[in-house]
């Protein structure tokens, strides 16, 4: 196994790290990590996603197509410390069909494993892997989907830990999500590892899913030690448009529907914001639920609790999450516009989103929330590059 040398060490010390991006998407990840890095190569196969990308950070690094038919030839020669890879969710969701790795989308996960481990063939692996994706991958297949992404990256000679961040720490949003976050041996981890399972970091799932592994694969576990974000200091009224372009206002017939939906307890809600005398703004689903018999009708369900429900993209038949606005007793109701969607992921307002809608919606909703990408540079990657690289 090749291990650092202190001049090299030194030398990492000296120059900005660089991060390799694949399945990049609109670039969230670049957008989180910031200017204390510098980004060497980004990959993603969907037109619209890279055009997006293009537009907010140029074509330099960006390569588009399949990730299944890149070559460790494409990849920057020079040192890599970082490779992320929000991997496609869609056969591990709980919205999914099931399928899992094996699935047609997050099968992928073995093209980003591939191109690992022909960099170790090389030589030239990168010190931190870190993977992020849905929350479902901890139970996907009874928590065989997990086991096999831990068994790869062990092979490749990575401890290899996970922890489960909520957006809403940071973003007025509910996005719990699995993040990775794989180690090269000769990394010092220093104050950055437990003895065991702490605070909400990791979750019950996590735990569940440690519990499943083998001893062999436990010994190269890491429970990571990851702080507590400061604070949030925005909520959902914070971010809304008072009069947005791209989406418009429901009639009052489409808005009374919504309300028609609400079983009890959550037009109980709306009555308590109609009699708070505040402008209140809620998110609304719609969801299918289940009677006593086995059949299936449909729901509202709404929040005020200052936080958006989870972002989704448009196609996989999830619902468009709606927001009900409620002034005494004049209650509106449209859809989320696509900038407050950007807002809910921590993008700047300078981040130029697509024109269409649909677009600008499945972008944002197929994300990863940039400050909890800067929360764990800054808090585990960095560190750990400056003490233990």
């Amino acid at each position: 196994m090749h291990k650092a040398s202190s001049e090299s060490r030194r030398s990492r010390a000296r120059r900005t790290p660089t991060f390799v991006e694949f399945f990049a998407g609109g670039g969230m990840v670049r957008a989180g990590l910031g200017e204390q890095w510098r980004c060497a190569f980004a990959n993603d196969f969907d037109p619209k996603k890279c055009a997006a990308y293009r537009e907010n950070w140029g074509a330099a690094e960006l390569h588009e197509g399949d990730i299944g038919q890149l070559s460790t030839d494409q990849l920057p020669a020079s040192a890599i410390d970082l490779a992320w890879a929000s991997f496609p969710c869609q056969d591990l969701s709980v919205a999914g069909l099931g399928a899992g790795l094996q699935g047609q989308r997050s099968s992928a996960f073995w093209l980003f494993w591939s191109l690992l481990q022909s960099l170790q063939n090389e030589g030239r692996v990168p010190p931190i892997v870190t993977l992020e994706n849905v929350c479902g991958t901890l139970t996907s297949h009874e928590g065989r989907d997990f086991r096999e992404i831990v068994k790869a990256l062990v092979k490749l000679n990575y401890r290899v830990g996970a922890i489960v961040i909520d957006a809403k720490d940071f973003v007025p949003q509910s996005r719990p999500r699995l993040f990775v976050v794989a180690v090269q041996s000769h990394i010092s981890l220093g104050q950055y590892a437990l003895d065991g399972a702490h605070g909400a970091h990791h979750s019950q799932a996590l735990v569940r899913a440690y519990d499943m592994l083998s001893p062999g694969l436990k010994k190269h576990w890491i429970w990571w030690d990851l702080p507590a974000a400061p604070p949030r200091t925005i909520n959902l009224i914070d971010i809304i448009e008072d009069e947005p372009s791209d989406v418009k206002w429901q009639s009052a017939a489409e808005t009374q529907n919504i309300l028609d939906l609400m079983a009890p307890i959550h037009l109980a809600k709306v009555a308590e914001a109609r009699a708070s005398g505040r402008r209140m703004v809620g998110t609304v689903y719609r969801r299918m639920r289940r009677d006593a018999h086995g059949g299936r009708y449909q729901r509202a369900e709404i929040r005020f609790d200052g936080l958006a429900g989870c972002l989704r993209t448009p196609g996989g038949g999830s619902s468009r999450q709606l927001l009900l606005f409620v002034e005494g007793d004049v209650v509106r109701s449209r859809l989320l516009s696509s900038r407050e969607t950007a807002r809910l992921m921590g993008l700047p307002e300078s981040y130029v989103l697509p024109k269409r809608y649909t677009d600008a919606y499945h972008l944002t909703g197929d994300g990863v929330a940039s400050p909890v990408v800067k929360h764990l540079s800054e808090r585990l990657f960095l560190p750990l590059l400056n003490t233990g690289v």
